[in-house]
């Protein structure tokens, strides 16, 4: 198809409000996204809590690339990164912005919200909102009845071996994640999702599990007639206690009774997103409150039978060392090494090139 085409095509889609058209427009996901999507506030918190910064920086040393001994701070710079931070035990070893970004700019989470809702799950579990995992998911989304999924539980969801048919492919405007990303009834889309094999049987990475375990916490608050959105909730249980300095978003479909775009797209700087990592670090208790349950994060970030090894609930584990990682498609990462007492961020507008979790590793040893 000629450019020509595809701009006709793009011009009457968007004029018809599809998704196709809006993928078209703003082609690829990038750095901007947070800008393009109606949202909900998370308020800064009224309690914000600031990292000590070290009185000697431990800058990490040059980095050497196809034979040549690169300056640390150029190599980020050169692989398109605008946040970096490294933390140990409270304090900011390391911390450099590029491309205009500061300690209070903005940046979208893409995947790495799903890690959030992992999270959640864990303070739904402790709010006696969801009873386990094992419960189906059909508890809360019985209209899914209908589509087979009695047999589904949480746990497989979260583990993403649930089976739904979903598409993940960020190139085809015709693709399922297409549609849950630029499209505005993520419910109706998410109501319909149907299977294409037994639950259990096979690990499958796809946004279309996290979006159902939003909905599914939505679901499990009203049921308890409370009708906090999903961003109210994470504001309520992690957000403000986590001391948040930066007035953040969680982008959704629409502006008027939209939902979360559970799957991706919590707006943050940098200092706030680390802050996550540096929770799960002290085990889920932040400033003397436990704000998830010690055994959630335990679990959630260790491997164990009924998934793959490089991937627990939300959370990616790159190896066998108890380090885990939440991560998103242009680069964006949390990690954490509880081993060390490190967590790093990265945040940038490409993933090029780069094993940024080996990246992640090789510091922790060298620092």
């Amino acid at each position: 198809m000629t450019p020509r085409f595809l701009a006709i095509i793009a011009a009457a889609a968007l004029l018809t409000g599809c998704h196709v058209g809006r993928f078209f427009i703003w082609n690829f996901a990038d750095v901007r996204d947070h800008r393009k999507f109606p949202s909900r506030p998370l308020p800064a918190s009224p309690e914000p809590f600031k990292y000590a910064i070290a009185t000697a920086e431990r800058a990490p040393k040059s980095k050497v690339e196809e034979s040549r001994d690169i300056p640390f701070d150029t190599w980020l710079k050169d692989h398109r990164t605008v946040a970096f931070l490294i933390i140990r035990r409270d304090t900011i070893l390391y911390e450099r912005y590029f491309k205009g970004y500061d300690a209070a700019h903005v940046h979208p989470s893409f995947s790495m919200a799903k890690s959030v809702v992992s999270v959640l799950i864990g303070c739904a579990i402790q709010d006696g909102l969801i009873s386990d995992v094992q419960q189906p998911i059909t508890d809360f989304i019985p209209e899914l009845k209908q589509n087979g999924f009695d047999k589904v539980t949480i746990e497989h969801v979260l583990q993403m071996t649930s089976g739904i048919d979903f598409l993940e492919s960020y190139v085809n405007p015709f693709g399922t994640v297409a549609k849950f990303y630029y499209g505005r009834d993520l419910t109706k889309y998410t109501l319909k999702l149907k299977l294409k094999r037994e639950p259990g049987a096979k690990w499958e990475y796809v946004s279309g599990d996290t979006q159902l375990l939003g909905l599914l916490i939505t679901r499990a608050l009203q049921a308890r007639g409370d009708q906090r959105t999903l961003t109210q909730y994470l504001s309520d249980r992690i957000w403000s206690p986590l001391g948040m300095e930066h007035a953040s978003s969680w982008s959704t479909d629409r502006k008027k009774d939209g939902i979360e775009k559970a799957f991706c797209c919590i707006n943050a700087p940098a200092r706030d997103f680390a802050k996550l990592g540096s929770l799960y670090l002290k085990k889920g208790e932040w400033r003397g409150q436990q704000l998830v349950p010690r055994d959630w994060v335990e679990t959630s970030t260790h491997a164990a039978p009924g998934g793959v090894g490089f991937y627990r609930y939300q959370w990616w584990l790159p190896s066998n060392e108890g380090d885990y990682v939440a991560k998103g498609i242009l680069g964006q990462y949390i990690y954490v090494d509880p081993k060390r007492e490190l967590v790093m961020v990265r945040l940038g507008s490409g993933n090029a090139k780069v094993g940024w979790t080996e990246e992640f590793r090789r510091l922790a040893r060298e620092l």
